[in-house]
């Protein structure tokens, strides 16, 4: 299933909990030809209500939005694929993210459910802050994002989330999908101001694949939304 129109860009994360602040980075961004869509979060989903959201960023833009549950894929796999897809449906959003730390089952169901609803699932494993994974103090077992993308990638995945501030990370993770699917899209959030990722430097470690950069406090947390946007476009550009 296609998403965005090319084959490599930034999509602004919209997790700002005052949609009159999402709608206003919207407008400012949505007519750059880099911008190839938008992550909407669960705090102006939460707090406005999502069909309504959508419904009003609609007015402003037909970019994908994706939605970011933040996690989704956490629960039980009847939960992950009975009535919250139904919300997702009725907001007409674009894609879903999920993050399946419940396990296989969840993940399958989740995907499936979301492939039925003609909606892009999106499949994250690891994330991009310190003390995730067990081998540096985490929870989660070292070899849990591996399997959880490979799994995803058997179900039919082609989009994947991986870390934006650990490089080493997209390179392996691509190498590994690459064999799996003919060609893997790759999502990184975690570049620039707050979590200090490269957007350069992970542009580089996905390439030649298709990838997008999801960028929030970057753009978002600038006064000037689409000069903020053009710059890190600026770094890109330059590779």
């Amino acid at each position: 299933m296609g998403l965005f129109k090319g084959l490599r860009g930034i999509i602004p994360a919209c997790d700002l909990k005052d949609g009159d602040k999402v709608l206003a980075l919207v407008k400012a961004t949505a007519s750059l030809d880099f911008i190839h869509g938008y992550k909407l979060g669960t705090a102006p989903s939460l707090a406005n209500g999502l069909p309504a959201m959508m419904s009003t960023i609609r007015k402003y833009t037909d970019l994908p939005v994706i939605y970011d549950h933040q996690k989704f894929g956490t629960d039980v796999p009847d939960v992950c694929s009975g009535e919250l897809i139904e919300v997702f449906v009725e907001a007409k959003v674009n894609a879903v993210i999920i993050f399946p730390q419940a396990g296989p089952e969840t993940l399958k169901a989740a995907v499936n459910a979301l492939f039925q609803a003609r909606i892009v699932p999106i499949v994250g494993g690891e994330m991009t802050h310190p003390r995730y994974l067990e081998g540096e103090g985490g929870y989660l077992s070292d070899k849990a994002p591996m399997r959880i993308y490979t799994d995803a990638a058997k179900l039919g995945v082609e989009y994947f989330v991986v870390p934006g501030t650990r490089p080493e990370s997209i390179e392996k993770y691509k190498k590994e999908l690459s064999k799996l699917s003919a060609q893997p899209k790759f999502l990184f959030p975690g570049i620039g101001k707050g979590q200090g990722g490269d957007i350069a430097e992970a542009f580089r470690r996905a390439s030649p694949y298709p990838s997008w950069a999801i960028v929030g406090r970057g753009i978002y947390g600038e006064i000037d939304h689409r000069a903020s946007a053009q710059r890190l476009w600026t770094a890109v550009e330059q590779l």
